[in-house]
């Protein structure tokens, strides 16, 4: 087992999860060593015909991550580790929110301008996309040009931006992907939007937070009105200019908002989960052309440090 690879604690936890394989005719075959493969690229940022003979043919460690990345594999494998954690109550729904830029490579360029056409997927009736590896999927959704690929011009240069809600415990709940010129408070209902934790029993997933926690570019009204129709606790100071405005309006001007400055700083604890993603190199530096495919390799960073923290 070469370093970074999975452990035999790891991959307990998540062969249950994986589509069966190995038999005859089977296409899926070795998971292990697939993903370790994959492991291997995230973890340096090596192009993908470098990756070591021991991971076997090049071709197929990409087309798995590829693959898994559109039909959702790797975020089923991330919410069933989350699931497990919260069902022994190892998580805590503090969620912080913050962003991250990325620097894009100039291989990350060059995408179609036009969205793909949507590949019709074939198999038999029944199959679960993602488990019984008979249905080929086509491309997600979306893509086209640069913002659809989630691509943009910032004042670092080409970028990509990670929006995401951390738990307590430096984990993320969520993410998503954005060109690097937008602006973070916009994104704040959409990240919560993604956090969806299953529970381990029947019942629908666990959407909300008990106390969201941001710094001052998620302060404008909407974010507010969002969090309060949700009635979720939040912690969130007041731009000057906002509190120069409210005062000069008077009584028009309403309350002034709560704010709880020793609670805020467990804020840190979503700046310490994008350091841990970007430990992940692949995760550091965006390659991909398809932003499907590098928001794939975002969820398997994540899932890493689910498994490993």
């Amino acid at each position: 087992m070469g370093r970074g690879d999975l452990t035999n604690a790891e991959w307990d936890q998540l062969e249950s999860y994986l589509p069966p394989g190995g038999a005859r005719g089977g296409r899926w075959s070795d998971h292990r060593r697939v993903i370790n493969g994959v492991l291997y690229r995230v973890r340096t940022g090596v192009q993908w015909r470098d990756l070591p003979e021991r991971f076997g043919p090049w071709e197929t460690v990409y087309k798995r991550h590829r693959r898994w990345s559109a039909d959702g594999t790797w975020q089923m494998l991330l919410s069933r580790i989350q699931a497990a954690e919260d069902a022994v109550g190892a998580i805590d729904w503090d969620v912080s929110v913050d962003s991250t830029a990325v620097r894009a490579h100039q291989h990350a360029a060059g995408a179609r301008k036009a969205a793909p056409a949507a590949v019709p997927q074939k198999g038999r009736a029944g199959d679960e996309p993602g488990r019984s590896g008979l249905a080929e999927s086509g491309s997600p959704p979306g893509g086209g040009g640069q913002i659809g690929e989630c691509l943009g011009r910032s004042r670092g240069g080409f970028t990509t931006k990670i929006h995401l809600a951390a738990e307590g415990r430096c984990r993320p709940l969520a993410f998503v992907l954005t060109p690097g010129h937008y602006g973070d408070g916009p994104q704040l209902e959409r990240v919560l939007e993604q956090v969806s934790v299953p529970w381990a029993g029947v019942g629908r997933p666990r959407t909300r937070p008990d106390h969201v926690l941001a710094d001052k570019a998620y302060t404008s009204r909407s974010n507010r009105r969002y969090l309060r129709r949700r009635g979720i606790r939040n912690t969130i100071p007041e731009r000057i200019d906002q509190q120069r405005n409210r005062h000069n309006r008077g009584s028009r001007g309403g309350r002034p908002t709560g704010f709880d400055s020793e609670r805020y700083k467990k804020r840190n604890t979503v700046e310490r989960a994008i350091n841990r993603l970007k430990g992940f190199r692949a995760v550091a530096t965006r390659y991909e052309k398809r932003a499907y495919i590098y928001l794939g390799t975002v969820t398997l960073a994540a899932l890493m440090i689910w498994l490993r923290t």
